[in-house]
């Protein structure tokens, strides 16, 4: 859940904006003084702050450059009265995302911070962090990833989903020449074919309904650093086509704008699916698909990395300790042998997650293994002389997703929520196992 700070000193409106936001899925924190809400930023992760041009206790271009000196991940927008737009943009000169007038009108404040979640400003990546392991299939992973690295080569990621692809992605645009630069993130599968254009390209004021503010798009947004497509297989045949084109021309124009503006972008691309078989198909067009593939990497499953389940868990309980504030050091042997004989269809993300429970639930430093989800223990395991590896991994997917539709009466927008997948990969899925 994406967590708001506001920092407002009008009660009424600090209300309205809190119980707004808290209907539309964000988690909310707030306060009446700048100072406090810098320490509240620094003692926790903010995702957005809206912050007023004008508090009791500072003046808000102040604060707002101290949240981007210290915190630059941060999204900032400017809440202003209309007879000191000036003010509000030199805030923008100085960081802030966007900025809204008062009265604040709150689905124009939603339409802000949507395109927002979509877009993740790179943080540079501790190499610490960022287990290696001892899989021979892996180190191969990472030593082509080395080499592509300070290379102008678009690069496509395939692999399950869960598997890093995405860690993959900035681990790349962290060794290259362009690490200085943004590194921004779409998910293709969360922007639909109405706003595509809006997304990638950006508009101006008024060019269309609803353009209340002019706002560059995510390839403009990129420019100088990294564009990350992820879910590329969700692109529809018409968009592919819009976006071929800009990435041929290397220019761009904001929707109700005559500017060109010239594209300097390093692209990394990644899919869970066959796209292969897509572009054989004729449902992804064959010549993005080479634009996009200049150099390919296939990230394997976690049940093919056995040799770094134990060095995974041990990470996973360090980050969950730090996160929960508590001192595990470590799985049981009995836990251990559980995880090891799991196909974790998820992956990765499902073992990061099924330790973070764990930890969560421990009563002392070691993990027991009925504080493991009972969910592992009712699923085939993996004997891996006799069980057709693929086969195990589609049963599971097809019971992960019958138990989710049970759970949401059959509502398919909240069980692919559920299933940590967007709408258009679970009906990929419900047709190919046959659930429709």
């Amino acid at each position: 859940m994406e967590k708001v700070l506001i920092i407002e000193d009008d009660i009424s409106l600090r209300t309205i904006l809190e119980k707004f936001l808290q209907k539309n899925g964000f988690e909310v924190i707030s306060t009446d003084r700048g100072k406090a809400g810098l320490e509240i930023i620094t003692s926790q992760h903010i995702d957005f702050v809206l912050l007023d041009l004008r508090l009791p206790d500072s003046n808000g271009i102040e604060i707002l450059q101290s949240i981007k000196k210290l915190h630059s991940h941060v999204s900032v927008i400017m809440m202003t009265f209309y007879d000191d737009v000036r003010s509000a943009v030199t805030a923008i000169k100085s960081g802030a995302r966007d900025y809204l007038t008062k009265p604040i009108n709150p689905e124009e404040l939603l339409s802000l911070l949507k395109p927002i979640q979509a877009v993740k400003k790179a943080v540079e990546i501790n190499k610490s962090e960022f287990v290696q392991g001892k899989n021979e299939k892996f180190a191969g992973v990472l030593e082509h990833a080395r080499l592509v690295a300070p290379t102008m080569l678009s690069v496509l990621i395939t692999g399950e989903s869960g598997t890093g692809k995405e860690e993959l992605a900035k681990y790349i645009h962290t060794n290259s020449q362009r690490k200085q630069k943004d590194f921004i993130t779409v998910d293709c599968g969360s922007i639909s074919e109405e706003l595509f254009g809006s997304e990638f390209f950006g508009h101006m004021k008024g060019s269309f309904t609803g353009a209340v503010y002019d706002k560059p798009g995510l390839l403009e947004s990129a420019n100088g650093g990294t564009l990350f497509l992820d879910e590329l297989g969700n692109l529809t045949y018409e968009n592919q086509i819009k976006l071929l084109r800009v990435l041929q021309e290397k220019k761009v124009k904001r929707i109700g704008s005559n500017k060109e503006i010239d594209l300097d972008i390093r692209l990394i691309a990644a899919t869970n699916e066959e796209i292969v078989l897509s572009v054989q198909k004729e449902k992804f067009r064959e010549d993005l698909y080479h634009r996009l593939n200049e150099f390919k990497i296939h990230v394997p499953a976690l049940r093919e990395r056995p040799e770094d389940l134990n060095e995974l868990i041990n990470h996973f309980i360090a980050k969950s300790n730090s996160e929960f504030g508590k001192h595990v050091k470590q799985l049981s042997e009995s836990g251990l042998a559980v995880l090891a004989q799991y196909a974790f269809p998820g992956n990765i993300r499902e073992l990061k997650n099924i330790v973070r429970r764990a930890v969560l639930l421990a009563t002392s430093e070691t993990i027991e293994k009925d504080q493991l989800p009972q969910e592992i223990f009712n699923t085939r395991t993996l004997a891996v002389d006799t069980v057709d590896l693929k086969s195990l991994q589609e049963q599971q997917e097809r019971d992960a997703i019958i138990k989710a539709l049970k759970k949401t009466g059959n509502n398919k927008s909240e069980a692919a929520r559920i299933l940590n997948i967007d709408r258009k990969t679970l009906y990929n899925k419900l047709k190919l196992y046959q659930l429709e």
